[in-house]
């Protein structure tokens, strides 16, 4: 066996389980009782000796009946290895005593005005299990939301869907319910046991995407049978806007029931017919599977569609 060697031959070759029945070949003193403290067979353990000496080029341990010594060679591998063996302990206990702390930003682009309790409970445990994470809300139209989950500038959208693209992945995250309304100065407001009829030939204000081939066609074909689609006076792409202008009396518009409850018990708002078997709109969570995401938004995306699994449908139904 040659008496020089480059260093270990190259390292990054080392079988580092050869160097771990070495020191036990060291420790037990012999090849058939590191086999036994190893729980394997007696040729195993002389093979992995007999590699590692190859590898380093070096004859490691001297045998021979009733004797058992080391080498110069053997006696200073030995010793880094321990080296090698106590740094590795330490790196264990050190890790096992660290939190794993998340950090990263979280962009979370979506529909105006999203009520959802599961949504916002998420919200709230993110932030208290991850305090150095950081999240950030933008309102958009629908349409522009999936557009940054695609383009991978944004982590989730929160929105309505059209059409489901194949290059991103979906989740219901709640199901809500519209109703039509009219503001105090309007005249149907007030009024009782209104039918139909009643609201033909007012004006209206409507969402931009309420068309029959838009996301919110259920509600666009409430507002045809209503007659309302004839005098649109105002629309908007945001919720408040559309809210706004029904408040400030322009026209009658359809809005979310459970998000304007307060609105009607304030007296801002009136409910107009039809009231049974309300149009219902799905509101869903959107993102890129091939986004490289950080810690956070990976954090933050399992949280949520591991609530949206836990929690079926009729618990995230809101009207």
């Amino acid at each position: 066996m040659n008496d020089i060697n480059p260093p270990l031959q190259s390292s990054r070759k080392m079988d580092w389980n050869l160097l771990h029945t070495f020191v036990v070949i060291v420790e037990t003193r012999g090849i058939s009782s590191a086999a036994e403290r190893l729980g394997r067979k007696q040729p195993s353990v002389s093979n992995a000796l007999r590699r590692l000496e190859e590898h380093i080029g070096k004859k490691l341990i001297e045998r021979s009946p009733g004797n058992f010594g080391l080498t110069d060679a053997g006696t200073l591998l030995h010793r880094e290895a321990l080296e090698v063996y106590g740094t590795v302990t330490g790196l264990e206990n050190l890790l096992r005593n660290v939190t794993d702390v998340v950090r990263g930003h979280v962009r979370i682009v979506m529909a105006s005005h999203v009520v959802s309790p599961l949504f916002d409970d998420c919200l709230s445990e993110f932030h208290q299990n991850h305090p150095e994470a950081t999240l950030s809300l933008e309102v958009t139209t629908s349409a522009a939301a999936l557009t940054e989950v695609a383009a991978r500038r944004a982590s989730l959208a929160v929105c309505l869907i059209r059409e489901r693209s194949e290059k991103l992945e979906y989740r219901r995250l709640y199901r809500e319910f519209f109703g039509l309304f009219c503001g105090p100065s309007h005249p149907l407001y007030g009024r009782k046991k209104l039918t139909r009829t009643d609201l033909r030939g007012h004006s209206s204000v409507a969402f931009a995407t309420d068309r029959f081939d838009d996301v919110l066609r259920p509600v666009a074909l409430v507002r045809a049978d209503a007659e309302l689609d004839k005098n649109i006076v105002a629309q908007s792409s945001n919720l408040e806007e559309v809210r706004r202008l029904t408040i400030a009396g322009l026209g009658i518009s359809a809005l979310p029931i459970h998000v304007i409850k307060r609105d009607v018990e304030d007296g801002l708002l009136w409910r107009l017919p039809p009231y049974e078997n309300p149009p219902p709109i799905d509101v869903h969570l959107a993102w890129n599977p091939r986004a490289r995401f950080n810690r956070a938004e990976t954090t933050f995306q399992e949280l949520i569609t591991g609530k949206i699994e836990q929690y079926p449908i009729e618990d995230r139904t809101y009207i």
